[in-house]
């Protein structure tokens, strides 16, 4: 019985290294870890096969390398058979896949063995930084060596900032509420949870149900953390003590039990203030787990303690401008990957995943700021695109502009950029012109921004801009830009405002505290996010537009007002045509500004990228952009002056032209009146 077992069993592992040399694996037996696959040399001739006429056996369904190749022939159909390079009428791309490295015969099986890394990861470290930093580094977050290290010192620094700006309030202590885990609906699956802004800003702290104490005027800090039953350590992991808790965020913890008892001798404070975004009260959304009999409630929203938490993350500090600059780096070579991408036959939702790939895997950004606006043809002019009832499931047509609107997040820290391009890879000639109109808005908007200037008047410059692209088409009448913007034409191709604060969220609060310019009534700056003075330290988006909305259009044409300034035949070759927008994230200094995003910007850049070329290139084609080129090194940016000395993971080389072609702007100063829109009558929908 002992003598056919071993047979059976030879049998089968001969059957087993058989089968995984179609595969492209060769394969040895080794007396303790039994059969081992290695991969093929590469053959200069890949010899036609016929496809196996039985299932692969086990070993090969296991190999990395001999998984069965499905994919969605003409018609939905679903094929398992090898699919060509790119089947007509395939939804999917099919990219050549890169060829193995070469190997030399493995002689010494057992050489090979030992030298695989097959250490356990240490996990579990006991050194005082977060889980996924660097042991024994001054390092607060990490996700690893690729990934960009925060410093112990960020989260103390913003405390210490506050207590700065809280010098006026009443002694005692302020008492923050963090975010809770949330299930999805009805059922026990709890959703990834996210810390909630104020409560990060201040502690850092990843884990759901704690609560803060922030004692004024000493600027004590108390850390209460749930105490987690014993059936945790089952299904969630182990259970840090207070000691390691304390350690890990650098603030004295307590269990939430004790919350009464420290709260006993002195009067506290909630934080109560209403987001002028989205109408929701901080209190309300977040209210206290335990009751509080000292608790004083102020009889006036928002109060004293939330004005000033709020005010401490408009003003950003040096390491909280490294973590925004960080995530706009990562985001705007995705963004570039993405672009390569952007090819008739792909769906929307497909450029979202791979923005989202290339985001985590990159980066290490395993969430993102906001839902993804993968919007192509006339989804482009729909300002907020991809929510459920949009879900980025429209095919990409030759002639369709692609407008995607993506940030990434790290560290709860947001970036939030949109590039426009074209799908087929060259701008068509109305299209350019808008593109160079938006493109124009924003450099007026950078040749504007530093301390002391208005907001509200970079929102009229680059709605300026878009009006002057708009008279070049023909759409706006000729000699009245300045009479339709006094109008409030822009509103109806511009109704968005130029940008908003970013930081901890993607419309970060303080566009509207209390002393700060009221929001203004007229139709474009009603949606303006602020209209506060610029200051030192302020980090925004820069994102003006042109889009061709319907309902606004047909509104404009009903109203003597607008529609004297419009021409009307020329307006209707333009439905459909979508929009564009360019949003990038720029820190305010204390001369002028920083340009975190790094996106192919200029007609030149965009086709040049969506045609293979190198990304970041040789020679910065705009430098009036002041994109702040960078390379990663030592789990942090740093500066370079050339932007192609550095490429990233997984960039192809191409052609790259930087002399420019008809319509690309170079320097400061207004391209829109050199490129001449062509005459005649229009009737439908034109040519783009």
């Amino acid at each position: 019985m002992e003598l056919a077992a071993c047979n059976t069993l030879a049998s089968t592992q001969k059957k087993n290294l058989q089968c995984l040399k179609p595969a492209g694996l060769s394969a040895s037996k080794h007396p303790r870890y039994g059969i081992i696959s290695l991969p093929l040399p590469p053959r200069r001739t890949r010899p036609k096969r016929a496809l196996p006429s039985t299932p692969p056996a086990p070993a090969a369904q296991n190999s990395s390398l001999g998984r069965s190749v499905v994919f969605l022939a003409p018609g939905g159909r679903i094929s398992s058979h090898d699919p060509p390079a790119r089947p007509a009428g395939s939804h999917m791309r099919f990219l050549p896949p890169t060829p193995p490295p070469r190997h030399k015969p493995v002689e010494d099986m057992a050489s090979v063995i030992a030298s695989l890394d097959c250490k356990t990861p240490d996990n579990n470290r006991s050194s005082p930084s977060t889980p996924g930093a660097f042991a024994g580094d001054p390092c607060f977050f990490s996700r690893g060596a690729h990934t960009f290290r925060v410093p112990s010192t960020l989260h103390e620094d913003n405390r210490k900032r506050a207590i700065a700006l809280l010098k006026d309030h009443p002694p005692g202590i302020i008492v923050l509420v963090g975010g809770v885990a949330r299930t999805r609906n009805d059922s026990d699956h709890e959703e990834l949870f996210r810390q909630e802004s104020y409560f990060q800003h201040l502690f850092g702290v990843k884990e759901p149900g704690w609560v803060g104490c922030l004692e004024v005027p000493s600027g004590t800090c108390t850390l209460f953390a749930p105490e987690l039953p014993k059936a945790y350590s089952v299904w969630m992991g182990k259970i840090a003590t207070r000691s390691e808790l304390s350690n890990r965020y650098g603030v004295k913890v307590k269990w939430l039990s004790e919350l009464q008892d420290h709260c006993a001798s002195q009067k506290c404070y909630v934080p109560r203030g209403r987001n002028s975004d989205s109408g929701k009260r901080i209190d309300e959304a977040l209210p206290l787990p335990v009751e509080l009999p000292t608790l004083v409630y102020s009889k006036t929203i928002p109060n004293h303690c939330f004005v000033a938490l709020a005010e401490s993350r408009v003003i950003k500090s040096p390491d909280e401008r490294k973590l925004l600059r960080y995530a706009s780096w990562v985001s705007s070579n995705a963004h570039a990957e993405v672009m390569r991408e952007a090819r008739p036959g792909v769906m929307e939702y497909q450029l979202e995943a791979r923005f989202l790939y290339h985001c985590a895997s990159q980066g290490g950004c395993r969430s993102c700021a906001y839902t993804s606006i993968c919007a192509c043809g006339p989804n482009s002019a729909v300002l907020h695109y991809g929510h459920a009832g949009a879900p980025n499931d429209r095919r990409l047509e030759t002639g369709d502009l692609a407008l995607l609107d993506m940030g990434a997040e790290y560290h709860c820290y947001c970036s939030d950029l949109t590039c426009t391009m074209p799908v087929g890879g060259k701008f068509g000639p109305s299209q350019r012109i808008v593109y160079e109109g938006v493109l124009s808005a924003q450099r007026a908007v950078f040749a504007m921004l530093k301390p002391g200037v208005s907001w509200t008047d970079c929102h009229l410059a680059a709605e300026n801009e878009v009006l002057k692209a708009l008279e070049v088409l023909g759409v706006l009448k000729k000699g009245c830009v300045t009479e339709a913007q006094r109008a409030c034409v822009g509103g109806v191709f511009l109704p968005c405002g130029l940008g908003h604060f970013i930081g901890l969220d993607t419309h970060d609060v303080g566009g509207y505290l209390p002393g700060q310019p009221a929001r203004s009534t007229r139709p474009g700056l009603a949606k303006l996010r602020t209209a506060r003075t610029l200051k030192q330290g302020m980090c925004l988006t820069v994102e003006p537009g042109c889009y061709f909305i319907d309902a606004l259009l047909d509104d404009a044409l009903k109203d003597p007002s607008l529609s004297k300034y419009l021409n009307a035949d020329r307006l209707r070759g333009f439905r459909g045509f979508g929009g564009v927008r360019l949003e990038d994230v720029v820190c305010i200094t204390s001369n002028g500004f920083e340009n975190f995003t790094t996106c192919p910007r200029t007609i030149n850049e965009v086709q040049a990228v969506m045609s293979g070329g190198v990304w970041p290139p040789p020679v910065d084609e705009a430098p009036d952009l002041q994109r702040r080129w960078a390379r990663f090194a030592d789990g942090a940016l740093e500066d370079v002056s050339v932007p192609g000395i550095v490429l990233p993971k997984g960039a192809r080389r191409g052609s790259f032209s930087p002399g420019g072609s008809p319509g690309t702007r170079r320097g400061s100063g207004s391209l829109i009146g050199r490129v001449r829109a062509s005459s005649g009558s229009f009737s439908g929908r034109e040519d783009y």
